[in-house]
């Protein structure tokens, strides 16, 4: 068995695995969006709107990635996301950004965690960007 036969075998069940991310993503926005709020670089205005509206565009992006009419499109959309989001992760690299949720937890993920999900954006674009192309047996 070669690797780009074991690649086709889990390209579909990591395509539900990347929906389903974003989708739970997505509503967790607006579970807790202060939080993310929290996290959008302060020179951007209105963070919480900023909030919801990644929030919608990972739910939409995600369930738009389980058609197979919309799926190429919402691959980009992901890419697109996560390119603009990326300052976000930067801010909170360089900031040294604690994240206060609900019930009063708070989140300080240590620098080499922070500055780790920088080159993990570039993992998750090259796994959307898989899907702007056709799937197995298509």
């Amino acid at each position: 068995m070669d690797a780009s036969y074991f690649l086709a075998r889990l390209k579909r069940p990591l395509l539900y695995v990347m929906a389903l991310s974003y989708i739970i993503a997505g509503i967790t926005h607006f579970i807790i969006p202060e939080a993310f709020a929290q996290i959008v670089p302060p020179m951007l205005p209105y963070p919480l709107v900023l909030a919801y509206l990644s929030g919608v565009a990972e739910i939409a992006l995600g369930v738009g990635l389980l058609s197979s009419r919309t799926r190429k499109l919402a691959a980009w959309g992901v890419i697109a996301l996560l390119i603009v989001i990326f300052p976000a992760n930067i801010y909170m690299a360089v900031s040294d950004v604690t994240v206060t949720g609900v019930f009063g937890w708070t989140l300080n993920p240590s620098p080499t965690a922070q500055w780790s999900r920088l080159p993990l954006q570039g993992v998750l674009i090259l796994w959307a960007w898989w899907y702007t192309r056709s799937m197995p047996g298509k």
